[in-house]
């Protein structure tokens, strides 16, 4: 079990006996643990404290940093269920490790409370054969991982999920509505915890240890020892000024993040509770799965735990958790959905309408009224999750424990502060052999070896690269788009595909209706466009497309406002009709087949034509003079579903025998539901003029049902219902863009970003949007298949791909290359270039083509295809991990609930949301259009290319002073403390910090700038500017020495400890060049375009570079004596100080010169020895570029 398995690192076999190693499958992080049980041994773990004690704390440094190294030394594995088991050992996928106690619980109940589920026999460990489930349990091992609790079964010695539990008793209705007594829950308590979201606030002081033993402060206070040591104290005190500011402002940073989660997470509110018989009050926190809870009294703003709705109705804003604030209503549960979730399934299509998630704003919530009409019962929910493992929790959980980022800039520069160690070596070892000869004591000499490395790797060096991110988040929050996760900041630097939903995000949310097109009496065609509904002929029969549509909704109204899906609001304002709720008829009952009645609503929503609310519902029902008054009522809602794409309901008109029922849905399937001569002749020809236009077309049907009872209504089955319709007509809806679309997909794509469609709507509407947004160029041939043998669901099926204009003109099914063109057709198959057509696909062919289409063809699709329609949310999440799979960077950009998934998994998730921080993506904007998505990618490649500048500028520094002082090595001399201090506090703090405030560039350039420290340009730019910082250093070394003023400096005077002399003319010269060389290269190395603006529009940066220029001119040239005699320079010749400064400005021109233009030429040479490697590249995951390369 879990060896080599799901990428696990392989442990060999586990030790005999009870099992002390299991996978277990996080459902909520869609991802596999696997979890080991240990022992720690008693004399093992006494050694090692030991061994920390003599090793001052080094060891027990590095047994935090690596668990594994602590676990090898100190614990042994041991079964889960042992009592010497103390803690287990969590490792996911990316081979993290944690350590987590196993918990003893006192628990005074029965087996069967935890573990309802029958074990196989087969499964048992042997001392467990004849364990009975009504045996009391007395200790619970339970492990707590990441806020989610998982228990032992004492039977088979292995772990489950607390929140997989489900009560068995769960049959239905009547077997839930008495609640719990005391006893079950106090039982259910222990069991689940309080019903509490609540983040741990770590104490301060333990924050401060976990941030100053991160293995960067560690560094720097060993750096800080040994300057100390070394009787550094003014660098020393300095350097430890600057670390004690920055982690205090990570703790105070990191202080408000937990506080903020714990504010936006924490709720508590009182509720009523039905237990033992009686309603009492109580704080929700006591809530357990299993209570029944009043939902109207106290009123509930906000819902503290998951629960089914019992009875009543609600309306609930499920924004916090979608990023959709469209409300939804909800319906009370029916005892098959109660016992689909006992047995474990998820919540998931009809089951959803009842159940009210944790976190969720409360819009309405309605009682019901009794079977006899009379006593109103009122809205209760049974509760079935509580704290973390609500819906809510675990999306506080995706929050505090993302994935982790596997970032190449990330990985490389780890690569390069090792390399840049190696380099620290290499110079020790040579200036060691200089230090013996000139007869060095060898604590100096080891005190200098350490010197050598805070010099080569720079303490600075983690901070300065979080600096450009840090600009880009506050300027993006500027704007309106707010991060919460900074290391997708630089990944939005790399993106090159940009993914899109259409409906609210590239067009306007509410559509408005063009008109409606109704069946011309008499005649079996279309009747004119009609914009009034004035003007909208009545129809023969008794099921009539007026009233289809003003009935044929899920809309409430909710303080005087009719609330629902904006297009169902579109089409009933539309008819100028007026709506009230039900409840006005009272209840029917329902009997079912499972047993136990169930009510329901006699009339659900009644409509009336305008001017006629003056008539009350009592008059009406009177009959008599006001008979002719036309009133419908919505009997039964079958709601929309995305796999038929249609929803339905059955009418009922005020005193007739009848009952109608009308169906609204997409028309392509209203051949299967409709009777084939209701359909007009013409009415392919007017879908496909509408569709090819960008308009959303719906179509209505409808039939009539003689002598329907309202007990056979709500018997009736969906299929019966749908079924034998009348086609009445069509509605068509602008699908206007927003302003702001077209000018972004032309930036994007004058780019050269691939952009994606992934839509719900239907893909000739979707190909025209594309179109009139410029996604698709104008001129281009859009190819979409259809099944010519076979369905989604037959593995043999063939596709057919037609051009959509010209559909005699046909791709090849394999290689999705064009076929000849019809004889007709006025272009040559050898003029169609690749960049001439596109392909448009729909959910049931991307399914199909996933599960059996060739590879080779499902990547030429997914590279080539640019819509993607009629996708359900499953499918636009699979639509990016499968862009993800073939190398590209994905960006995908949406508004709503069907979308969340596909935010989540792609790279860089952009929500168009009013939420601060909808959780369903690292990026939420509160602009609602994709020109936030401009600003991403401007600011991320910004971001991007600032921490590439940071860190080459930081490499560069150290390895100009790592020469300087290289050089004086070789005669046991070094640069003194102040000079130190002037370089690192003076020269390079002020730099750092503004180099990272230029702004990004204005343009998106057509070319992504690297994320690798190895690619050709980086390591050109970097090769060169040390030659030449190298070279004049050099040059100053062996000049001077060669001066006719030049005096060798005294032998070092041993009675001076440690301190190597700083005072002679060697030192003079390289530091008063050095100082110049740090201002350069961060000049060199601020690249204005094409990422980010020219330098000089940095004014704080041009003004930290011209002062400190000006200010070492002046140490240069006639430096004042208290600073000469601080920093311990020599007095130099006039000639001497004019022939430094020519060098540097001979080295500003060189470096300026090679950086403008040689480093072109110098990465051509670097690219075509990588050319060697060229193999290799199509496995680093860029397997794109091959699929591209074979359609050209």
């Amino acid at each position: 079990m879990g060896t080599g398995e799901y990428g696990f690192a392989d442990l060999g076999p586990p030790p005999p006996g009870p099992p002390s190693r299991q996978t277990l499958f996080l459902a909520d992080e869609d991802a596999h643990v696997r979890v080991i049980g240990y022992e720690a041994v008693f004399w093992r773990r006494s050694a090692w404290r030991l061994a920390c004690v003599l090793t001052g704390g080094v060891l027990a440094l590095l047994g935090h940093w690596f668990p594994r190294l602590w676990l090898k030394a100190v614990a042994r594995e041991r079964a889960f269920g042992d009592k010497g088991a103390d803690f287990v050992v969590v490792e996911t996928v990316y081979r993290d490790v944690a350590l987590f106690p196993i918990r003893r619980i006192e628990y005074p109940y029965t087996l069967e409370t935890v573990f309802p589920e029958a074990v196989d026999p087969s499964a048992r460990l042997p001392r467990a054969q004849n364990m009975q489930s009504d045996e009391k349990v007395g200790i619970l091992h339970a492990v707590d991982y990441r806020y989610a609790r998982f228990a032992m079964d004492p039977r088979t010695g292995l772990f489950s999920m607390i929140k997989e539990w489900r009560d068995r008793t769960w049959t239905g209705i009547p077997a839930v509505q008495h609640g719990l007594d005391e006893h079950t829950q106090t039982q259910r308590r222990t069991l689940f915890g309080s019903n509490l979201i609540d983040i741990e606030g770590k104490p301060t002081i333990s924050l401060l240890v976990d941030e100053v033993i991160h293995p960067f402060y560690v560094f720097q206070i060993a750096s800080i020892i040994l300057w100390s040591l070394d009787d550094y104290y003014y660098y020393a005190f300095c350097i430890a000024l600057i670390s004690a500011i920055s982690i205090t402002t990570t703790l105070v940073e990191t202080k408000k993040t937990i506080t903020r989660m714990r504010e936006m997470s924490r709720f508590t509110c009182t509720v009523n509770v039905f237990s033992d018989g009686t309603w009492t009050e109580r704080n929700s926190s006591s809530l357990v799965p299993g209570d029944i809870v009043n939902l109207i009294e106290p009123p509930l703003a906000t819902l503290p735990a998951d629960m089914f709705l019992l009875s009543g109705d609600a309306i609930v804003n499920e924004s916090m958790l979608t990023g959709e604030s469209v409300p939804v209503g909800k319906i009370s549960v029916k005892d098959d959905d109660l016992v689909r979730y006992k047995d474990g399934r998820d919540i998931t299509g009809d089951v959803a309408k009842s159940f009210l998630y944790s976190g969720t704003r409360v819009v309405r919530v309605r009682g019901a009224l009794a079977a006899d009409g009379s006593v109103r019962t009122p809205a209760l929910g049974l509760v079935v999750r509580t704290g973390f493992n609500t819906t809510k929790g675990a999306l506080v959980r995706s929050m505090l424990f993302p994935k982790p980022m596997g970032f190449k800039f990330y990985r490389d520069s780890i690569r390069f502060i090792l390399v840049l160690t190696g380099v620290a070596g290499l110079g020790f070892c040579a200036s060691a052999i200089q230090f013996v000869r000139l007869g060095v004591k060898w604590h100096t000499i080891l005190i200098r070896a350490l010197d050598l490395i805070t010099v080569v790797v720079p303490p600075a060096l983690p901070a300065t690269l979080s600096i450009g991110t840090s600009f880009a988040i506050g300027r993006l929050r500027a704007r309106g788009i707010f991060c919460i996760a900074p290391s997708r900041v630089n990944v939005a630097g790399q993106v090159n595909v940009c993914c899109f939903d259409k409906t609210g995000t590239l067009t306007e949310d509410g559509l408005d209706i063009l008109g409606v097109r109704a069946l011309e009496r008499n005649v079996d065609r279309f009747g004119e466009l009609i914009e009034d509904i004035h003007d909208l002929p009545t129809g023969t029969g008794k099921a009539n497309f007026l009233y289809a549509l003003a009935t044929c909704h899920s809309l409430k109204k909710v303080d005087g406002m009719v609330i629902g899906d904006p297009l169902d609001v579109k089409m009933f304002e539309f008819t100028k009709w007026m709506l009230e709720e039900g409840d006005i008829a009272g209840m029917g009952v329902v009997k079912s087949k499972a047993g136990g009645d169930r009510p329901a609503a006699l009339v659900q929503t009644v409509v009336r034509p305008p001017g006629s609310a003056q008539f009350r519902v009592e008059d009406a029902l009177k009959g008599g003079r006001h008979a002719h008054f036309l009133e419908l009522g919505v009997i039964r809602t079958f709601d929309f579903v995305s796999a038929l794409r249609r929803m339905s309901v059955i009418v009922k008109r005020l005193k007739s025998n009848s009952m109608e029922v009308y169906v609204k849905g997409a028309p392509e399937i209203m051949g299967d539901i409709c009777e084939k001569d209701s359909f007009p002749q013409d009415y392919d020809d007017l879908l496909s003029y509408y569709t090819k236009r960008g308009y959303r077309v719906i179509a209505i049907a409808g039939k009539s049902i003689e002598g329907l009872s309202w007990l056979k209504a709500q018997k009736l089955k969906r299929e019966q219902a749908e079924s034998g319709l009348r086609f009445l007509g069509l509605v068509i809806f602008e699908n206007k863009l927003k302003p702001e679309t077209t000018p972004a997909i032309q930036a994007l794509r004058s780019a050269h970003f691939a952009c994606r469609m992934i839509t719900g709507d239907n893909p000739l509407t979707a190909v025209s949007v594309a179109r009139e947004c410029g996604l698709i160029n104008a001129a281009m041939h859009v190819f979409a298949p259809v099944f010519i043998r076979g369905s989604a669901s037959t593995p043999l099926s063939k596709l057919e791909w037609s051009s959509m204009d010209e559909p005699s003109w046909k791709l090849d099914d394999y290689t999705l290359k064009p076929l000849p063109p019809p004889s007709h057709h006025l272009v040559e198959a050898s003029e169609v270039d690749y960049q001439d057509y596109t392909l448009a696909i729909s959910g049931e062919v991307f399914r199909w083509m996933i599960n059996h289409a060739p590879l080779e063809t499902l990547q030429r699709m997914l590279v080539k295809a640019q819509i993607f329609a009629r996708m359900s949310p499953d499918e636009k999440n699979e639509v990016v991990e499968r862009l993800q799979g073939l190398g590209y960077t994905v960006l995908m950009c949406g508004d709503g609930a069907n979308d969340c998934a596909a935010l989540k998994a792609a790279d860089v998730g952009l929500s168009l949301s009013e939420a601060e921080a909808s959780v369903a993506a690292p990026f939420t904007s509160r602009t609602p259009d994709i020109s936030c998505v401009l600003e991403v990618i401007k600011e991320g490649r910004a971001a991007l290319v600032t921490s590439f500048n940071c860190f080459k500028y930081m490499a560069l520094y150290s390895l100009i002073q790592f020469t300087t002082i290289t050089l004086l090595y070789s005669f046991a001399s070094s640069l003194g403390d102040f000079q130190f201090l002037y370089i690192d506090l003076f020269i390079i703090i002020p730099i750092a910090v503004t180099m990272g405030r230029t702004l990004p560039f204005s343009r998106i350039h057509p070319k992504r700038p690297t994320a690798s420290l190895v690619s050709k340009k980086v390591l050109a730019s970097l090769v060169g500017q040390i030659v030449f910082t190298v070279a004049v250093q050099f040059w100053a070394f062996f000049w001077v020495r060669r001066q006719d003023w030049y005096t060798p400096p005294p032998p070092a005077d041993p009675g001076n400890g440690d301190k190597l002399e700083a005072t002679n003319y060697e030192n003079s010269a390289l530091f008063l060049v050095s100082c110049f060389q740090y201002i350069l290269v961060a000049a060199v190395f601020s690249i204005g375009p094409p990422y980010r603006r020219p330098m000089w529009t940095n004014s704080l940066f041009m003004v930290s570079i011209g002062f400190l220029s000006l200010f070492n001119i002046v140490v240069l040239l006639a430096p004042p004596r208290p600073l000469a005699a601080i920093l311990e320079l020599v007095p130099l010749p006039w000639s001497a100080r004019k022939t430094l400064l020519l060098a540097v400005v001979i080295n500003i021109a060189l470096s300026m010169v090679y950086e403008q233009w040689g480093t072109q030429a110098v990465s051509r040479v670097i690219g075509s020895i990588m050319q060697l490697r060229h193999a290799r590249r199509v496995k680093d995951g860029k397997a794109y570029k091959a699929v591209e390369g074979g359609m050209r």
